[in-house]
Order: structure tokens, then sequence, then C-alpha cells
């Protein structure tokens, strides 16, 4: 089959099927050739990697990954693209084609399963509004993972790779570089996409740390303080704390705690660095009886 990178091709196959897209999907299918090496020499597939890839649309970027890896297992929501996938992929004998919502599936016993329970490398056009709730689910559900490479909305690539103290930096960002090193990858413009989304979007490749950078006694704790800081971005740290619904620490307690991390009274959480943040929540939890 002709690749469907090519804008003409991916048309004729959406109006033979007559696929209509849905907005609840997110649904914009790539159609940029130079866009889809850029992914490919990101993620550094090569035939002994097993591939997930999250929401394939028409197949466009898993023919590249069929002919790059040694197999892949394709992930979509959408059940009207299942008949599309199984035509554009047929030649293809190393792919899976697997109609599910991704965060409900067992990626640990897919890896299993496919894999041997070796790492594996995601890679994937994620939906805009879905974009974290699947990448920290993909971090924090302790499936093995080499890395992510994903194209979403350059404003949140921008947040993923951001450091302390910039506009971007936030909740996301350390979250993400706990898990991860971003590397942004490419910026891709509107005009790659059908049909055209409303932002620009962006190619970034989070590989994953053997082990967190930084060592923490409460991991949920840290992540607790993390949220409380930025829940009220302009307010200082301590006020920050002090009115999170999801820490309970006196006004005198998180003085106490900021003086034993040797933080001062004003300082605004979007300034501290993950190690910081670690420091902190490792005098909480020695305060907790």
């Amino acid at each position: 089959m002709e690749k469907l990178s090519n804008p003409q091709k991916t048309i004729e196959v959406i109006k033979k099927h007559g696929f209509d897209f849905q907005k609840k999907f997110g649904q914009n299918f790539l159609i940029d050739e130079h866009v889809l090496d850029k992914i490919i020499a990101a993620a550094g597939i090569t035939k002994e990697d097993f591939v997930l890839e999250i929401g394939p649309g028409i197949g466009t970027m898993t023919q590249r990954l069929a002919e790059a890896a040694c197999e892949v297992a394709a992930v979509e929501i959408d059940r009207k693209l299942i008949p599309i996938l199984q035509e554009t992929l047929a030649e293809y004998d190393n792919v899976t084609i697997i109609n599910m919502d991704v965060l409900k599936l067992d990626i640990a016993g897919l890896a299993r399963e496919k894999n041997g329970g070796l790492p594996i490398k995601v890679v994937a056009n994620l939906p805009y509004y879905i974009t974290t709730p699947i990448i920290m689910s993909l971090f924090e559900s302790g499936v093995p993972l080499l890395s992510v490479t994903v194209m979403i909305q350059k404003e949140v690539a921008l947040r993923m790779q951001a450091r302390p103290g910039t506009k971007d930096y936030g909740a996301l960002s350390l979250a993400v570089q706990y898990y991860a090193e971003p590397y942004l990858a490419a910026n891709v413009p509107q005009n790659c996409f059908i049909p055209r989304p409303n932002v620009g979007s962006a190619v970034i490749r989070l590989t994953r740390y053997a082990k967190p950078p930084v060592r923490v006694k409460d991991e949920k704790l840290m992540f607790r303080l993390i949220r409380a800081s930025f829940g009220q971005r302009r307010k200082t740290l301590l006020n920050g704390l002090k009115n999170s619904p999801e820490l309970t620490y006196s006004r005198e307690d998180i003085l106490d705690a900021l003086v034993r991390a040797g933080l001062p009274e004003n300082v605004r959480g979007e300034t501290l660095t993950l190690e910081q943040f670690a420091a902190l929540a490792d005098v909480f939890a020695d305060m907790q009886p």
C-alpha cells in the first residue's frame, strides 16, 4: 500500500470508509513525512524494540513503526477506525491492533506477553485533552518503559521540560522530570495534520530514569506538596501549603519545616527545584507522629 503520509492517500482512505472525525477523541491525523522521520529518529526505534503505539488513527505512523521495530501493538479507542487499520496494516505481520482505552489496558501484562517483560518504547500522537493522564499513568503504574515519544500540544511540551523560575514551570514539570528526562525533538505546525488543530504541536521524548534523580521518604507526600505549591501560583509557598485541602499542617508547622529545609519564609513554589521539594517532603515526613 502507498504510504499514508501522502495527504492525498490519507484523504482517499478517509473518503473510502466514510470516516467522520470525532471531537470527543481529539482526532488529528499526521500527514507530513518529515515529521514522521523526526518521531522515529527521536524514539530511536530499532529491530530489537517492542513498541506500544497509542492512537494510531488510520495507521500512518504505525506503518513506519512496523518497518523499524520488531513488533508493534497499536491501541485505538475508536472502534470505527479498526476496519481501516485492518486494511492499511494488512501487509504487516508484526502489528497487533487493540481496540481499547489505553488507560484500561494492562500494559505490563502486554509487555510480559509480547516482550518477555522487558522494557518497551511508547510512541503516540496523543489527544490534547488526555495527554497528562496517559503519560502520568504510564510512569506511575510501574510499566517497564525505556521511553515515551509523543506528539502533544506545544504548550504542554514546554511545561514538561521547563526549569525552575520560568513561566512554564509547574507541577507537571516536576512530575515528568521525577520519572524521565525530557527532550524536545521537534516543533510541528498546524498544517501537518488533517484536520488542522487550533494550536501548535511538538514532539517530545521522555527517557525513563532507571531510578528517580532524587530520593524521598514519602513520594506521595512530595507530590501533595508540589500540587499545593502551584495551586495558588502567585502566593508564597507558606500560604499555598496552608490553604491546600490535601494538607493539614498548621502555619507554625509549615514555618518550622521551611526553616529546617533551609528555605526563606517568603519563598515561592515556582522557584524550588525537584531536589528542594524532596528535601522539604523529608522534613514533613519526619514531623509526622
